[in-house]
């Protein structure tokens, strides 16, 4: 069993599409994916409702996610943890205990060549970031889930 945690700030809008987006992807037999904030603002909250509505105008359904903390145990459960920009990869990092919990950690769009790094938090604007924020979370879960 393969286990992926997807990172971002809040864990309302980027992390919880990554989840959903690559839930979609991959055999749950083989693979568990799940999703966690560096901010505790919406502990136990959905994820934000564009984000709901952008997965469900592309057949994945997110509604039920909740939304938790990123915690220094995830080291131990998830094999590779993906992180949305370089804040968030600087906020993980700095609860690292060893190198190998540093080596779990990767931005997520590291896997594809876009020309850019990080996948920008679309909180704050309109309904057409979370289109550009989907289309770049599926590309890089596309090329995660045809490696593992």
């Amino acid at each position: 069993m393969t286990r992926i945690l997807m990172v971002c700030l809040g864990n309302i809008c980027r992390s919880p599409l990554a989840e959903g987006i690559l839930q979609s992807k991959v055999d749950p037999a083989y693979t568990q994916v799940d999703s966690a904030g560096t901010a505790g603002y919406h502990v136990g909250n959905s994820p934000d409702r564009r984000s709901i509505a952008v997965a469900k105008k592309y057949g994945i359904d997110i509604v039920h996610q909740k939304c938790r903390k990123f915690d220094p145990s995830d080291f131990k459960y998830f094999d590779h943890i993906y992180v949305m920009d370089h804040s968030n990869y600087e906020d993980v990092i700095a609860q690292a205990q060893t190198l190998e919990d540093k080596g779990k950690v990767k931005l997520l769009l590291e896997e594809v060549s876009l020309g850019i790094t990080e996948v920008p938090d679309p909180y704050y604007g309109g309904k057409d970031g979370f289109e550009y924020v989907f289309d770049l979370i599926d590309k890089a879960c596309e090329a995660i889930a045809q490696k593992i």
